[in-house]
């Protein structure tokens, strides 16, 4: 499924490639730092913040709750508008629907403003695959196409690349022969994207949030590119996940309250748009034809499980920019397109626990992207139970089994574990060359360099608590004993 990728690496290869590379960890610190800082800001100025989230989990629970009134009501209201509606199962029906209607309009050339749903159905390259051109006409989304790279990140995909290895990107890819600085880098792309949207005979975009009573669907960016996409070409494809649906306008104000604040800490974004179907008469832009695709892909089974909370994301990326984990291992590591804990919510809730390693593991369930989660999904929850239902499943490493039951034996068993800590101290003390700790050279020892590689393990004490606190007991009564018949003489 084109949900994961580099999926020929495992969980720990992929991790240790990211954790040698320096640039991400410090890029993602400085962008975890920035919107950190500034969602912070505006929430302290914002009366009734946490208000406003409690009425948008109502708001979301309650759609999730009545999915299937709501799509058919927001389908009904589209088709009014004279949106032509395509519902898609799964990811393939999607992709077959977008095929069909560029072979219906003889059409071979689209452009493309960013869209997590594309991305999560793989459409670019199948697009690419059957001969037809698009391109990404969202700056970062640009970069990543040029450098055949994936998403780093939710809201910031190309935080991944410095300006210099940008520059040197669409020098070798696209014929660019500027400098690195960024105001130059944008000025080139603008120059060569005039062009795409110009001769584009197909428009493709996505939907953060589709009114299900006016039959809308909205765009947020930073960019005008989107606003190109969906007025220049004659067709017009929107991709709008069936939990990106809310009840009316209001509901959708309350939506837009929380989303740039909880994003990138910023009060709104530089566009919003809001469509209601092609051009009307008279109208000079706006495309001849919208088709809106309904993608389901996993989302009505997942309502239908304890998973059912994590259909009220927004995709806004806070769970990121909070997240330590994350930071450490960078958006790549995780080999989703859903990177950092909601992605370890929403992966394995989407592609199943067969191919997806020990995705789930990356995380410490400290709990921080559940605080800071605009709409309450109790994110380190549901990672836990995740890895519960792995191992109700026996989908976890075969080797646990063992391995805990022999924990088991040994924490249960008094004679036993006497005996291992017993046998066990002499054996750290000589592993650990007279020092009071084993450290990164014991990391060729099995299970145990999981955790030496980085960090010191303290050996074993050659005196139980038990034995210390005995003793301990009966030192402070013997002299409490002595100080009594001291007083008395």
């Amino acid at each position: 499924m084109a949900i994961l990728y580099n999926t020929d690496k495992s969980l720990k290869e992929r991790v240790a490639d990211c954790l040698e590379d320096d640039f991400k960890h410090n890029a993602i610190k400085t962008a975890q730092e920035v919107f950190y800082v500034g969602r912070g800001k505006l929430v302290a100025e914002m009366e009734g913040w946490e208000d406003l989230r409690r009425h948008a989990v109502e708001v979301r629970n309650h759609v999730t709750e009545n999915l299937d009134y709501y799509v058919k009501q927001f389908a009904q209201n589209a088709e009014k508008n004279g949106c032509i509606m395509h519902y898609a199962p799964s990811g393939d029906d999607a992709l077959w629907e977008v095929l069909d209607i560029f072979e219906k309009h003889g059409a071979s050339y689209a452009v493309k403003s960013k869209s997590m749903m594309t991305e999560e159905v793989g459409l670019n390259e199948i697009l690419e695959e059957t001969g037809i051109k698009i391109t990404e006409t969202d700056c970062a989304e640009n970069i990543l196409q040029t450098a055949e790279s994936k998403p780093s990140h939710i809201v910031v995909p190309a935080l991944h690349f410095d300006r210099e290895a940008i520059a040197q990107i669409y020098r070798e890819k696209r014929g660019y022969d500027g400098s690195s600085v960024p105001e130059e880098i944008t000025h080139y792309l603008r120059k060569i994207l005039r062009h795409e949207f110009m001769e584009a005979e197909v428009g493709i975009r996505g939907c953060n949030f589709a009114v299900a009573s006016t039959g809308s669907v909205t765009l947020v960016t930073n960019e005008g590119n989107g606003r190109m996409v969906d007025s220049f070409p004659k067709v017009q494809i929107v991709f709008v996940g069936i939990d990106r649906i809310v009840p009316d306008l209001e509901a959708l104000d309350t939506m837009m309250a929380l989303l740039p604040r909880s994003a990138v800490g910023a009060k709104m974004t530089a566009y919003f748009s809001l469509d209601s179907g092609p051009a009307g008469p008279g109208e000079v832009d706006g495309p001849e034809e919208v088709h809106i695709i309904l993608m389901d892909n996993g989302r009505h089974t997942l309502a239908n499980t304890e998973f059912s909370d994590m259909l009220r994301c927004m995709r806004c990326g806070a769970c990121l920019n909070i997240c330590p984990v994350y930071r450490h291992i960078t958006g790549h590591g995780y080999g989703s397109i859903y990177p950092g804990p909601m992605g370890l919510v929403l992966t394995p809730g989407l592609v199943g626990y067969d191919d997806i390693d020990n995705m789930v593991y990356a995380c410490s369930l400290c709990g921080a992207c559940s605080e800071h989660c605009p709409v309450g999904i109790p994110i380190h929850d549901l990672i836990r139970e995740h890895r519960i239902k792995i191992v109700e499943e026996h989908k976890n490493h075969a080797i646990e089994v063992p391995i805990f039951k022999a924990l088991e034996l040994f924490w249960s068993n008094v004679p036993v574990y006497k005996f291992g800590m017993k046998v066990g101290e002499p054996i750290m003390k000589a592993l650990a060359h007279g020092d009071t700790a084993l450290a990164e050279d014991s990391a060729w020892i099995p299970v145990v360099k999981g955790w030496t590689s980085t960090r010191d393990f303290d050996i074993l004490s050659s005196t139980r608590f038990r034995t210390w606190f005995k003793e301990h007991k009966e030192e402070q009564a013997a002299q409490k004993a002595h100080g009594v018949e001291g007083g008395e003489q």
